[in-house]
């Protein structure tokens, strides 16, 4: 394909916020077209490569590359694949609605803006670069904003929420930073000339002892994205301080960075690493979805039960990586879509019931399916995703990481019942939210109608967007899971083909 198209869909964001430098502050309404246009080109082109991606043949597609610095193999090299691919796609359809779950702005409306798009920006340069430098530069481009857009436009304790997710994700940049250094010092070594590129470094043989420190150096830095336990407490108090919009982006995108760059650069450059640290996240993974279901169903706060559902649905995604085979890992690719699509859903509908009944108070809240049935319907079916109802994407994701995760038959934790029984475990996570999920339903939309609440309106207009789109990709991939689950497989084959055939060390415990 001779058009860049991958250039095209990173760089319509900088377009946008580049028009809207020009823009006069006063003119509110253009600045919102302006960027709804913007992102709307990076999904319709996502859309458009998405289904031009041919599963058969598999590997990077769209492949784009331009020298930058040749001394030091520096090199803008952008492609997808059938890991990246999906997320790409997730990030446009999360920009996009992200956009008009910030319709409402109305305070410093052009910087708001600007910042947005450039978060979008950093965050398809992640999904789409071939290059570890320019990986690097992209995964702090698309975390810096979200600092500036909580402090100014964030709530409830907004300072120490945006502080704390910014001191996190500095502290894993910096143990990631040290990660691709010592990894591409050591690739040079190895290969005779210095590269940044994946697929060069990725053909290198790494020292055993090496892969072990250089992997827990990366599982750090990608676990503070995840949010691996105990590293995830960032995570609840910055979906709460962060206005709608960026609460969709972190929840729904830049917390699947930690999981594609486990999967993208340290399960791929370190096999042997990997049957290492296996039993570690897999403990791990345990620990996420016991953990942030069980502290979700005691909230008060419904941002705060979506923030920490978030771990532990993301907890799943750790036990697809840890469990290393086919299955597992196209389900923990295709649950980064798919939880990214329904926590969009979720917070964008909490930002609706927020706005106009300035309270997220559980106890305060009731019967809302009265005045707001179409937030009541999309609530319910961002619910029943969350819980893995089939016909819904999650469904589909959970169900490969559990057979992928009872398939695995080397020796892990003792053995693979031991495994099993870790899988069994985190299977229990579903019953949980089940749990806090349908009691949220009951008590908040379908419960008596309270008369505080009597005058409030129902979504209308551009409010609707958010809903119709992410509420109709939930139900389009969950029936027709194909479409993702051949596009995945074809690229996690190579992968897990590499981790087969490096020997098994054994695990850490």
């Amino acid at each position: 394909m001779s058009f860049p198209v991958l250039s095209a869909i990173l760089l319509a964001p900088v377009a946008g916020l580049l028009i809207l430098l020009f823009i006069p502050e006063r003119e509110e309404l253009t600045i919102k077209i302006v960027s709804a246009l913007a992102t709307l080109v990076s999904l319709v082109l996502s859309v458009a490569i998405y289904f031009l991606y041919d599963s058969s043949q598999g590997g990077l597609q769209f492949c784009e590359e331009i020298s930058w610095l040749p001394e030091w193999g520096i090199k803008y090299s952008l492609g997808v694949d059938g890991i990246s691919l999906p997320l790409v796609l997730l990030t446009a359809l999360v920009g996009f609605t992200a956009v008009f779950a910030s319709w409402d702005i109305q305070r410093r409306v052009k910087e708001f803006f600007i910042f947005l798009l450039m978060l979008v920006a950093g965050i398809f340069g992640v999904f789409m670069t071939r290059d570890l430098f320019f990986f690097y530069l992209f995964f702090d481009m698309a975390v810096i904003p979200s600092y500036l857009l909580i402090i100014i436009w964030g709530s409830t304790r907004k300072e120490y929420g945006a502080m704390k997710l910014t001191l996190y994700h500095v502290v894993g940049s910096a143990f990631l930073l040290v990660a691709i250094i010592a990894t591409a010092i050591y690739g040079a070594k190895a290969l005779g000339y210095f590269t940044f590129d994946l697929y060069s470094l990725s053909q290198v043989n790494f020292d055993v002892g090496f892969q072990k420190i250089v992997f827990f150096l990366m599982l750090i830095g990608f676990g503070v994205l995840v949010p691996m336990w105990p590293l995830h407490l960032w995570a609840p108090d910055g979906h709460v301080a962060a206005p709608t919009a960026i609460s969709m982006l972190l929840a729904g995108v830049i917390m699947k960075l930690g999981g594609y760059g486990l999967i993208r650069v340290a399960l791929w450059f370190f096999p042997e690493a990997a049957h290492y640290w296996a039993p570690f996240i897999a403990l791990l993974s345990l620990v996420n979805v016991i953990y942030g279901a069980m502290v979700a169903m005691v909230q008060r706060d419904l941002k705060f039960v979506i923030g920490y559902s978030s771990v532990s649905h993301m907890g799943y995604v750790l036990l697809g990586v840890a469990a290393l085979n086919t299955l597992s890992l196209d389900g923990a690719v295709a649950q980064m879509f798919a939880h990214g699509v329904m926590t969009a859903l979720f917070f964008a509908l909490v930002g609706n019931v927020y706005q106009r009944t300035h309270t997220r108070e559980l106890a305060r809240l009731g019967g809302l399916a009265h005045q707001m049935p179409r937030v009541a319907a999309g609530f319910l079916l961002a619910g029943l995703a969350s819980l893995g109802l089939p016909g819904l994407n999650n469904f589909v994701a959970e169900f490969l990481i559990f057979l992928g995760a009872f398939g695995r038959e080397d020796l892990m934790l003792g053995g693979s019942l031991a495994f099993r029984t870790v899988a069994i475990l985190a299977i229990s996570g579903i019953v949980i939210t089940a749990v806090y999920v349908l009691r949220i339903v009951k008590n908040v939309f379908f419960g008596p109608p309270l008369p505080e609440w009597e005058g409030l309106s129902d979504v209308r207009g551009v409010e609707m967007v958010p809903i119709v789109v992410l509420g109709f990709t939930l139900i389009f991939f969950g029936l027709l899971p194909s479409l993702q689950i051949n596009m995945i497989d074809a690229s996690v084959a190579p992968i897990v083909a590499k981790i087969k055939a490096a020997k098994a060390i054994g695990g850490i415990f």
